[in-house]
């Protein structure tokens, strides 16, 4: 992201230093130059809590943004001034408007076997593992040899939402689809290699090892097909697959496979992941680790696509003979 204000040229440095995300720090930018524009480019130093209570109301009522939008745009304004301006915003006294629990929407187990045959190898690859183990699309493509366990069925998924790491399960039956996968990578690699050049590394791992680009562990399983220039160190490399590829490859196998009348997003796979393990009568607290939750009333709203208020609990009227 090219940035000509020297303030939000520090403000990118202060974060790059922290170890955020770039995702992260391409959202906290466009919040806060938002911010700036709204309030007619006024240096925050100069504002204080109400302004962004106003601004947070700008978006609430003008544009009418969603409640997680809101948020986010919070979090930017308050690493702004908590932790780069270090003039703590305090309590503002703003609450966000109540929004109702929305059903997620999922997919039947023969919805999924009829999308994944209209999909190329590795796309039904891709789709297989957010479904098999209940990875967000992102986490899926971040994917590196490394982060693979055949001896125990597991994934280990680096970074995640929030910036944390957990383990999940991986389907027996995708191991030699991704053995292959993992050949023609590492292929792919050792020609990078040649022309002096390897998969993206996170953070400065590149600088602190060097030669860690030559190493078939860093590798993306899902790699791009085309190489590009590192965003913060400037170094050609080759990152993974963008998510726009497999979210078109989506849109164009749900239409062959007659499924148009459901909304249906690479999302939704892992929604049917949590579902069916709800439904098979696995622990809730299990299945709250395998997403990643923080919070098990985030798992639960899997419940109430079943129909029932806990996993397994059968109607009184079951018993019966009638």
């Amino acid at each position: 992201m090219q940035l000509r204000s020297p303030f939000m040229q520090q403000l990118q440095q202060n974060m790059r230093m922290r170890g955020y995300s770039l995702r992260t720090e391409k959202t906290y930018l466009y919040w806060v130059r938002d911010y700036i524009r709204f309030h007619n480019r006024q240096h925050p130093m100069n504002l204080s809590s109400d302004h962004v209570v106003q601004f947070l109301s700008y978006l609430s009522n003008s544009r009418d943004v969603a409640i997680n939008t809101q948020k986010s745009a919070l979090n930017a304004l308050a690493f702004l001034y908590n932790q780069f301006l270090n003039q703590p915003l305090g309590d503002m006294g703003f609450h966000y408007a109540k929004r109702q629990r929305k059903i997620p929407i999922v997919i039947s187990q023969q919805e999924v076997q009829a999308i994944l045959k209209q999909m190329s190898q590795r796309d039904r690859i891709i789709f297989s593992l957010l479904y098999g183990s209940g990875l967000r699309i992102t986490e899926c493509l971040r994917l590196r040899i490394k982060d693979l366990e055949f001896d125990h069925s597991s994934i280990i998924v680096h970074d995640g939402k929030g910036g944390k790491d957990r383990k999940t399960i991986l389907s027996p039956l995708l191991h030699n689809s991704l053995k292959e996968l993992i050949q023609d990578a590492t292929k792919l690699q050792a020609q990078d290699n040649q022309r002096g050049i390897g998969p993206s590394l996170p953070h400065m791992l590149g600088k602190k090892y060097p030669n860690a680009y030559r190493q078939p562990a860093w590798m993306f399983i899902f790699p791009s097909t085309t190489i590009c220039q590192h965003p913060v160190t400037g170094k050609v490399c080759r990152h993974h697959l963008h998510d726009s590829v497999p979210r078109k490859a989506l849109k164009k196998a749900v239409a062959e496979a007659g499924l148009n009348t459901k909304k249906i997003n690479c999302h939704t796979f892992r929604h049917s992941f949590a579902t069916e393990l709800l439904r098979a009568g696995r622990d809730i607290r299990t299945v709250q680790e395998l997403l990643g939750h923080s919070d098990v009333s985030t798992t639960q709203i899997y419940t109430h696509v079943l129909g029932q208020h806990f996993a397994g609990t059968n109607s009184p009227l079951d018993n019966l003979v009638l």
